[in-house]
């Protein structure tokens, strides 16, 4: 056996809108990164059953190589929708069961498994593992909360596209879509979303006129029509795949995605607002928006700057987990 995998090992798991991704370590801290993986998406409320645990394995059998899975003794995955008392099918019940069926699935039985939520994997990313401070997620999906001895004392949002997620990827993509259809019909200013929204519901089409703010009312409602068609017929979290294009329009100087990105950060700022931050406590931010080179990081940081917050972007929470993981020990 190779010597790295004598030692007892620890799994962890960030599992979000997005993706789910696995981290091993050993289980004593400190030490180096010994596997990653990635898989489909890992939300405890929107995906079932049988894709979760899939989407777990793949990540479990990237990150955990064949030699190591009989030194595995402790698990942690942080969940978005992981929310207790949702019964076995939904939220915390699902994801524990998705967890240790994954684990099973790769040969990992027996060991100390345990799930969370996604904040709470990544406050514990931050340095020295904080168990108190805020965290501020933004991917697919938007979430703040504030936890007290890694337990959510309060949160704000995380309810999802239809009620929610404001500030989010999703957020920026149906926002995106909806100033390229006001500009279509002529009720908005004319906009480089609309190329770009075009492009995503038209991939392929390389050579095609670009959409124009003169074209025949008959030409703009034909394509206006195209979209919403093409819109309604993928699953709405979709959308979030949108955010990219709305960042790039706005990095080349386009006023309304500008507009968007600048709605976006104002939104994620007064989720953090509303949970009376303390000056000097952490923040930590993650997500695709929030990580360190998100998109949104420096705005949300600009409107945050007269709080007196120590604000720590993560990448992801697999650290946090695998900490979380060593904590079962």
């Amino acid at each position: 056996m190779n010597e790295i995998y004598s030692q007892p090992l620890v799994v962890g798991i960030d599992a979000g809108g997005t993706r789910s991704r696995a981290r091993l370590e050993g289980a004593e801290a400190g030490g180096p990164v010994l596997g990653r993986g990635t898989g489909g998406p890992g939300n405890a409320l929107s995906v079932g059953r049988a894709a979760l645990t899939e989407h777990l394995t793949e990540a479990i059998a990237a990150a955990v190589p064949p030699a190591a899975r009989g030194r595995v003794v402790a698990a942690f995955g942080g969940f978005a929708g992981a929310a207790a008392g949702l019964g076995p099918e939904l939220g915390h019940g699902l994801a524990l069961s998705c967890l240790t069926d994954a684990l099973a699935a790769n040969g990992i039985t027996g060991v100390r498994a345990e799930v969370g939520g996604d904040t709470e994997v990544a406050l514990a990313a931050a340095p020295g593992a904080p168990a108190d401070g805020l965290v501020l997620i933004a991917g697919t999906g938007a979430i703040a909360t504030r936890l007290t001895a890694r337990r959510r004392v309060a949160v704000t949002d995380g309810h999802g596209w239809l009620l929610g997620d404001e500030g989010s990827g999703f957020w920026l993509g149906n926002h995106a879509v909806r100033a390229a259809l006001e500009a279509l019909d002529g009720r908005g200013p004319w906009t480089s979303l609309v190329a770009g929204v075009t492009a995503h519901y038209f991939p392929g089409q390389e050579g095609e006129p670009q959409p124009r703010s003169d074209w025949s009312f008959e030409d703009r409602h034909s394509l206006a029509e195209g979209l919403v068609v093409r819109a309604y017929a993928q699953a709405p979290a979709r959308m979030a795949l949108l955010s990219p294009a709305t960042v790039a329009a706005a990095d080349e100087g386009d006023a309304v995605a500008q507009g968007l990105l600048d709605r976006a950060a104002a939104l994620l700022s007064a989720a953090v607002g509303s949970l009376t931050p303390r000056p000097g406590e952490p923040l930590v931010t993650t997500g695709g928006l929030l990580g360190p080179d998100g998109p949104l990081l420096p705005r949300v940081t600009a409107l945050l700057a007269g709080l007196g917050l120590r604000i720590t972007p993560v990448s992801d929470g697999t650290p946090g987990a695998t900490a979380l993981a060593r904590a079962l020990l």
